[in-house]
């Protein structure tokens, strides 16, 4: 699931025309970055969710295999989102990610596929220690034990990239909602863990984290 319905205010005027999917990071918009990833899994279902400009991501994607869920007349936020494409994605668990950072190192989704341990975890959540974190203000989200379980606090700042069960997504009862709620469900049950990335990871979800990440993938 590649999240792209989103209205992209962070980024002021360069979403006043394009949905933030499109912005370009050394050449390629990116959505593109995000879909390169996840490629080297083979026989993954790639499903984009839409509601900001949708006809331009429609166009932009048009000629690859991406499957398209499109929210209206109200954006669902990550948790009604997801729960919404679950038809298309025809899986659980899942991959998700968002489509506001580029990576410098391994792919996240191998390193994810690698981790998951299904008989322990609901949730998988690659995070991104402090000093690897390029363009991101903030103390994290995440504090990881030494067993792997997340709890809510700083350190490790989540990625945007995991793996899910989403069997708890049709117990919530809004038609809007983060997934926050099903991660504060799944840490409950001692199911929540995290996998921290070693490689470098930029935020570009504000204008100036364009040129932090064009610097960040020419080093």
């Amino acid at each position: 699931m590649i999240f792209a319905a989103g209205f992209g205010t962070r980024m002021k005027e360069l979403t006043r025309t394009r949905p933030k999917p499109l912005i370009e990071v050394a050449g390629r918009p990116l959505i593109d970055h995000a879909l390169e990833l996840t490629q080297t899994l083979p026989g993954l279902r790639r499903v984009v969710n839409l509601h900001y400009l949708p006809d331009l991501l429609r166009a932009h994607l048009s000629n690859t295999d991406v499957h398209l869920s499109d929210e209206t007349p109200e954006i669902l936020d990550t948790g009604g989102g997801l729960r919404q494409a679950l038809p298309l994605l025809q899986s659980n668990p899942v991959f998700t990610t968002n489509t506001d950072a580029v990576w410098r190192g391994p792919n996240p989704f191998e390193l994810l596929a690698a981790a998951w341990r299904p008989e322990e975890m609901d949730a998988l959540l690659l995070c991104v220690p402090l000093q690897n974190a390029v363009g991101h203000k903030g103390s994290g989200d995440f504090t990881l034990a030494p067993d792997g379980q997340l709890t809510r606090g700083p350190g490790l700042v989540y990625s945007g990239v995991q793996i899910i069960r989403t069997d708890g997504l049709h117990d919530i009862p809004e038609r809007a909602f983060s997934l926050n709620l099903l991660w504060n469900r799944i840490a409950e049950s001692g199911r929540l863990y995290g996998l921290p990335y070693d490689g470098k990871w930029c935020d570009v979800g504000h204008p100036e984290g364009i040129a932090l990440a064009e610097d960040m993938l020419h080093v």
